[in-house]
């Protein structure tokens, strides 16, 4: 008889009491579970279970670990600290039951498994026997943060974690000596919190959070709050110095009354030329991101523009994919004018795209005085690459196919100079509606020069919803299954296709031969 692998012990994080604020990773992992395991008193409610019902299945197995005691007196040979020993060592092995035969067991934590959670205790004591992971959830004092809508530090400034339960001269130590504090499990110890408050000169200070994002939040000042009316899930915050100032413009009476609309920046603002990829968001770079997301406006070809999220705070200005010289001029003068403007290309910019309009219209006298920066991105070459393998993995050329800025003759004159070298090819601009005879004409020169069995991958649309790739030869390349969304990458006489394991993969050797032999790249 086979022995089942052992389940996996998770710790699941469910945030502060808010249903919406579980992760989606918890969610999954309360879903699929065979056991679902959590605390409570000896009422048999447990909040960490009301947030997670949502998604139960409903025929999972439940395992209840009631406290045999929380506040109340105990009979315990070892009192109270042995009766929750002995309960903690009891529930471990329930836990360990399911483990064992192969059932993987999720344990419901309110806040975060490993911040003042009872989770840690069954980690302890279950971790060095079975696999186990911890899924963090939002705790409760990032919750009470939000909730009173203050951030708690700022630069330098320190936080202490306090729990409300040390002795009160203590607590009024440590709160004199820190810039940020949360004191957490008030109910009973509420007094003693609020006076250690006052000792330490920073009541007037101090914030009260009652269930942050629960039903029944309540905030207020601490020193107006009622002893006799704090349960156990509330918080004493008290935020930073730096954290809690208000910048003088904010400050300003008659500056917070002007209505908030946007006002151009004083002096010149900057062009950033960016890329945004072959295809969605999946494509971006942070550092795109970021300059897309401080941009007042936004200047490219309307497709293109399409592609990066819709932001109401900034302004969209589209325009036809002829026209880069009149788009580049447009983004100088906002820019000009004191505006953060983003010039948006798919692809890398510096390719066959906006980068070099931008900088030959900036070069100008008038606009020498305007910052331009360029931010790359991945081109359709890279994707399409990937997509097959490493079909340009040694020496390769780009070349643009189209003859709407340079004359068709320069064009097959760098075809054949980059077929002479024995270069990989990356084409782009294929194919138009205008010009739909180049590709066959571009194969015809190519095979004056390459073997008809050279290989040829034609990517549509990579990464995208309409994604298509291709490998065939130079020799049966059909122009009818290429389009302005498709770019083709021709082989060298050293690129190779294997099929693996029913997949044909394209690659380019970085060895090439010469007359003694082969060399490495």
């Amino acid at each position: 008889m086979s022995v089942p692998r052992p389940g996996t012990l998770y710790g699941v994080g469910l945030g502060p009491g808010d249903p919406e604020l579980v992760t989606i990773k918890a969610a999954r992992l309360i879903g699929a579970a065979d056991v679902v395991a959590y605390h409570s008193a000896r009422h048999g409610r447990s909040i960490a279970r009301r947030i997670a019902e949502p998604h139960l299945r409903g025929d999972q197995i439940e395992e209840a670990l009631v406290y045999p005691v929380t506040t109340e007196t105990t009979d315990h040979p070892g009192g109270y600290q042995g009766a929750i020993d002995e309960f903690y060592v009891e529930a471990a092995e329930r836990l360990a039951a399911h483990l064992q035969a192969g059932r993987d067991v999720v344990l419901l934590a309110e806040g975060d498994p490993l911040f003042y959670g009872s989770y840690m205790h069954m980690h302890k004591r279950l971790a060095g026997r079975f696999h186990a992971e911890v899924v963090p959830g939002v705790t409760s004092v990032s919750a009470a943060a939000a909730a009173l809508g203050r951030p708690l530090v700022e630069r330098d400034e320190v936080l202490t974690i306090l729990p409300g339960t040390l002795p009160r001269d203590e607590l009024a130590r440590r709160l004199a000596q820190t810039d940020s504090a949360a004191v957490m499990k008030l109910g009973r110890t509420f007094g003693n919190v609020r006076g250690a408050f006052a000792d330490a000169g920073r009541l007037d200070d101090a914030w009260f959070v009652e269930r942050a994002t629960m039903d029944g939040q309540r905030t207020g000042r601490l020193a107006d709050v009622d002893p006799g009316s704090v349960p156990y899930f509330s918080l004493a915050v008290l935020p930073g110095e730096v954290a809690s100032s208000v910048p003088d413009e904010v400050a300003e009476p008659a500056r917070r009354a002007e209505p908030t609309v946007r006002q151009p920046r004083v002096g010149i603002g900057e062009v950033v030329v960016v890329g945004t990829g072959p295809a969605g968001r999946d494509w971006l770079t942070p550092q795109v991101a970021a300059a897309l997301a401080a941009a007042d406006d936004l200047v490219g070809y309307g497709p293109y523009l399409d592609r990066v999220p819709p932001n109401p705070r900034q302004t969209r200005h589209a325009s036809d994919n002829r026209v880069e010289a009149e788009r580049a001029a447009h983004a100088l003068d906002l820019a000009a004018s004191g505006r953060s403007v983003a010039v948006v290309s798919a692809g890398d910019p510096g390719v066959f795209a906006m980068a070099t309009a931008v900088l030959e219209v900036a070069s100008e006298e008038k606009y020498l005085g305007v910052p331009v920066r360029v931010l790359p991105g991945l081109t359709a070459a890279q994707a399409v690459a990937a997509a097959v393998g490493a079909p340009l993995g040694h020496d390769y050329a780009m070349i643009s196919l189209s003859d709407r800025l340079k004359p068709w003759d320069v064009v097959t004159e760098r075809l054949v100079a980059a077929a002479r070298a024995d270069l990989a090819i990356a084409i782009y601009n294929p194919r138009s509606k205008a010009r739909p005879w180049q590709v066959g004409a571009a194969r015809d020169v190519l095979l004056e020069h390459r073997a008809p069995e050279t290989p040829v991958v034609l990517g549509r649309d990579v990464g995208g919803a309409g994604e298509r790739i291709t490998v065939t030869t130079l020799e049966d390349l059909d122009p009818e299954q290429v389009d302005m969304r498709t770019l083709l990458i021709i082989g060298s006489s050293t690129t190779r296709v294997v099929n693996r394991n029913g997949r044909t993969t394209v690659f380019t050797p970085r060895s090439y031969p010469s007359s003694e032999g082969v060399v490495r790249a």
